[in-house]
């Protein structure tokens, strides 16, 4: 557990622990719970306390169901109970003085994750002299929600509470504020693309990463399919008082049937950021084009395989090839571009590729090539032996943390992960937060992009002769 620790912040003191020269605090309150009265209603502050609150474990975690199979053997998931989700986690060097700070937001597709995974522990980052917080906010229903009388993008105001939490209270664990970098991938990474479109936080952040995020907030009525869709469902109105009637873990329920077999090319509405006048006026895709923040994005080669089975790939024909290119506008000259450059795919990998394209590289792509300010473009190739996952989804993530051995990510990357790997990106990623260069050229250079794999190396962007011919959606 390690020796105790205190710090005091504008509401109370806390107690946390340190060991080997690094302070961790768990379970600290940024917000009021968001229940009962303050259900589906923007957090609220915090009540001060008197006396010493232990910071020692962490907090609640967010209504959520694990994630069904297959892709439970691969994303494992921690559920903790009680009300108070609105809680962050600091882990902070003992000597730690005016340093950077990087603020880390979980992915998740807007309806699971949580901070209390132990791939997301803060050691590694604070082993490098970085003030390291991590987030929970609300997700799913109580989250997201596109309700009639209930303000939008719930989970999004809550990382922006965060935000401002770690902005005021951080200098008392010895980090800078003027020095914030925000960090996320997947869902996670569209909230930090989200909290840099605003007005009131971007000028809080001085950095930003984004892994493998989906950039585009959708007009209500699109965001709001799901929560339509669950309102039949559970035959309530979709207003707020509707959705109150109904327990969190109803919901969840309710969502979990709704979702049973679906996939991210499926017909199956999900959670999405609404465009929203009072907490999200503008899609991030354009406001990020447009502002000085220094920005670290990428993707992974083969997104797709997190998603979909050999199996499942295996059994998509020619003609649901052509199927999906009509629905989803396609040029045929596209699809020609997409097979020479993968020659030896299958169908179902064919349109694996495109459906990777479509959804995070060719939008992150676009933006990149739209901005001026400082902008540094990867690509992580490592190809994961596990269930053939290749460069899926969410397995840079071990490398990123320097975590290959730890439960959460080596049910992704085995037991031969390379370590000068997760060595090489792991210090990209901390040099960023230190001096704003991961250490390769910006993408404004060439179209440049660092491919991480066994050999890492700095090259033109590759495949752009195809993603450049997919619509802009």
């Amino acid at each position: 557990m390690g020796e105790e620790t205190t710090v005091a912040l504008s509401v109370g003191t806390i107690a946390g622990s340190e060991t080997d020269g690094i302070r961790r605090f768990l379970g600290v309150p940024y917000a009021a719970a968001p229940f009962g009265e303050n259900r589906f209603r923007p957090p609220q502050p915090v009540a001060s306390w008197s006396g010493i609150r232990p910071a020692v474990a962490f907090g609640p975690t967010a209504p959520q169901s694990p994630y069904p199979a297959p892709m439970s053997s691969l994303l494992g998931s921690v559920q903790i109970p009680g009300e108070d989700i609105l809680t962050l986690n600091v882990w902070a060097p003992a000597d730690a003085e005016a340093a950077p700070v990087v603020v880390w937001i979980h992915g998740g597709a807007f309806e699971r994750g949580t901070a209390a995974l132990s791939g997301y522990d803060g050691t590694s980052f604070a082993a490098d002299g970085i003030v390291y917080v991590s987030v929970n906010y609300r997700l799913g229903s109580e989250g997201f929600s596109v309700l009639k009388d209930a303000p939008l993008n719930l989970g999004l105001r809550d990382v922006a509470a965060a935000l401002q939490w770690v902005h005021a209270e951080i200098a008392a664990f010895g980090g800078d504020p003027g020095r914030i970098t925000l960090m996320g991938e997947s869902a996670g990474g569209s909230l930090v693309a989200a909290l840099l479109a605003r007005d009131d936080t971007r000028p809080l952040v001085s950095g930003a990463i984004i892994q493998s995020a989906p950039l585009e907030a959708k007009p209500a009525s699109v965001a709001g399919k799901v929560t339509g869709a669950l309102a039949k469902r559970l035959k309530v109105p979709a207003t707020r008082e509707g959705f109150a009637r109904r327990r969190p873990d109803e919901l969840v329920e309710a969502r979990r049937q709704q979702s049973a077999g679906s996939s991210p090319l499926g017909r199956t509405p999900g959670f999405h950021l609404a465009l929203d006048p009072d907490s999200l006026p503008r899609s991030p895709h354009e406001v990020l084009a447009e502002i000085a923040t220094p920005l670290l994005i990428g993707t992974n080669t083969d997104e797709y395989r997190l998603w979909f089975s050999p199996q499942a790939l295996a059994r998509v024909s020619e003609l649901r090839v052509l199927i999906a290119r009509l629905a989803l506008r396609i040029r045929h000259r596209a699809i020609s571009a997409y097979r020479a450059a993968w020659p030896a795919a299958l169908p179902g990998e064919l349109l694996g590729q495109i459906a990777t394209d479509l959804l995070l590289r060719a939008p992150a792509s676009r933006l990149a090539q739209r901005r001026q300010a400082p902008t540094y473009f990867y690509e992580f190739i490592w190809e994961s032996p596990i269930r053939d996952l290749r460069a899926a989804h969410a397995v840079e993530l071990g490398f990123v943390f320097d975590g290959l051995r730890s439960g959460s990510w080596h049910s992704l990357v085995g037991d031969e992960a390379p370590q000068h790997l997760a060595d090489e990106m792991h210090q990209a990623w901390v040099a960023f937060i230190h001096e704003r260069t991961p250490g390769w050229l910006p993408y404004q250079h060439g179209r440049a992009v660092r491919l991480f794999g066994m050999r890492s190396v700095t090259i033109t962007q590759r495949r752009t002769a195809a993603m450049d011919l997919l619509p802009e959606r």
